[in-house]
This record gives structure tokens, sequence and C-alpha cells, in this order.
């Protein structure tokens, strides 16, 4: 057996080495010049660059429902820190400076989280990766730049009601596993996140319309079988057309997957896999 982890030494070590990747991040921005979004408005900028909705509970094989169940509650209190915000002109939106440290004392319950890619657990906060992956599909159509993403290495669930490419996903964890975009428009972009009984929903709105639409295509969608292990393929493309000529502007590549299958393979369908 390997030697452990100073986080893995117990409670108080783990929350040591937290403490200590915040204060790190925090000293990286200082050190780099980082300007993070702080300032929110209520009044909504005119148009809407780009919207979506997500269903909040979803049927997830081997997971206990309440797990989905306090991840609304935790959804609603990360979203209210989050809507309104104003992202300026060169300025950067972190999901971890937006939202704070999940903890039962802000009311968070124990949601569920992925450990390492791998493995899955519960703790105070778990279930935000939701709210992260439907800002992240919302920047992917816009030009914006992302600048901190963390994908999800394994196909973790099967498909249930996904209307996305697979993979275009982010994992977070305080703090030091964020989500950043920064601003490369010209003029302000804003966030609106918010929820009802069912649905997840979230807007980037600004003052002035894109030239361009955004779209995401996945292409070859496939299982293959390699040494007994089952992998999801695909090719994920960002298609980029201009609103007035309707010409297509770009077709580029923005993920690649081949993703180990971490669910019962009797749940992939036959008609997918290629040998």
């Amino acid at each position: 057996m390997g030697r452990k982890l100073f986080c893995e030494l117990g409670p108080t070590a783990y929350k040591i080495s937290v403490l200590k990747e915040a204060v790190r991040k925090d000293i990286q921005d200082m050190f780099k010049g980082n300007k993070i979004a702080k300032k929110r408005d209520n009044n909504k900028l005119k148009y809407i660059l780009k919207g979506d909705a997500k269903i909040l509970l979803r049927k997830l094989e081997g997971v206990d429902m309440q797990l989905q169940r306090n991840k609304v509650v935790n959804l609603k209190i990360a979203s209210s820190n989050i809507d309104g915000v104003i992202i300026m002109p060169g300025e950067t939106f972190s999901f971890w400076n937006m939202v704070g440290k999940p903890t039962k004392e802000k009311g968070y319950l124990e949601g569920l989280v992925i450990m390492d890619s791998k493995r899955f657990g519960k703790d105070y906060g778990g279930g935000l990766c939701q709210l992260a992956n439907l800002i992240h599909y919302l920047v992917l159509h816009t030009p914006m730049e992302v600048t901190e993403l963390h994908h999800h290495s394994d196909a973790l669930f099967p498909d249930y009601k996904r209307r996305v490419p697979f993979g275009t996903g982010t994992s977070v964890s305080y703090k030091s596993v964020d989500y950043r975009f920064k601003n490369t428009l010209s003029y302000p972009v804003q966030l609106k996140v918010w929820l009802d009984d069912t649905m997840l929903y979230g807007e980037i709105r600004a003052d002035y319309e894109l030239d361009n639409k955004y779209r995401l295509v996945e292409e070859d969608h496939h299982y293959s079988l390699e040494n007994g292990v089952y992998y999801r393929n695909s090719n994920v493309y960002r298609v980029i057309t201009n609103k007035e000529t309707k010409e297509i502007v770009k077709k580029e590549l923005i993920l690649k997957n081949h993703s180990r299958v971490m669910y019962d393979y009797s749940l992939i369908p036959k008609d997918e896999i290629r040998e």
C-alpha cells in the first residue's frame, strides 16, 4: 500500500488541505493579475445570447434519490449567489469565487459527489456540478474563452433524457477544481441562473447581440470493447454560423471522447456498440 496523502489522514487534515488550496488559488489570481467578476445586478441586460434549462431530478443508476433531492436545495443556494453577476470585458468568472465554500452552516445538504472522476460519495454541497455544467454549456455558445475546465474522465452514468453532446460537462470541487471563463467581448455580459420545481435555468445576457450563432454537434458516437473494458467514444464540434449570411464560418473540434464506462454494461445500447 502506498503512502497516504496528507489530506487522507483524517477530517482535520482534509480541512487544512482545502484551506491551503483556496489560499493558493487566491495568491495565483493576485500575482497573475486576474480580475475576478464580483458585481451583481438584478436588472436584466437586453438580449439573451444563449439560454437553456436542465432537469433537476434524474434517474441515476445506483444513486439514492434523496441525494438528488438534496442537490436541489444546494443548487438553490449556489444559484442565488451567482444570479445577476456582471462580467466586464477582460474580467474572469470564477464559479467558486461566486458560490463560496459550500458548508452545512450555510444550509447545504449532503449530495452526490464524484471523487477522482471514478468513485461516488456524498458531501455537503454535492450536486453543484450541474450548475457548472449549465454555465459551461451557455459559454460554449459564445466566443468567450474558457480558462479553467476539468472534464469527467469516465462515463459515469447511462443517458437519461440527455439533450447535449456527451462529455461537455465539467467537474468542480472547492476550491482547487474551479470552472472559469473570461469575457473576451468588448461589452459586459450577465449570467442569470434560477430554479423552479422541476428545472434549472440559465441565460447569458448582454446589451448587444452576437454576429454569429454557435451550436454543438456530436459525431461518430459509439461504444468500443478494449481488453474487456467498454469505452464511450465521440467527437464534439462547435459549428459557428454567420447570422446574416447563414454561412458556416468555422467548425472546430472541441472534445474527443474516449471514456471508460463505469456503469452496468447491460445498459449500453447494443446497436451503438462497434466491434
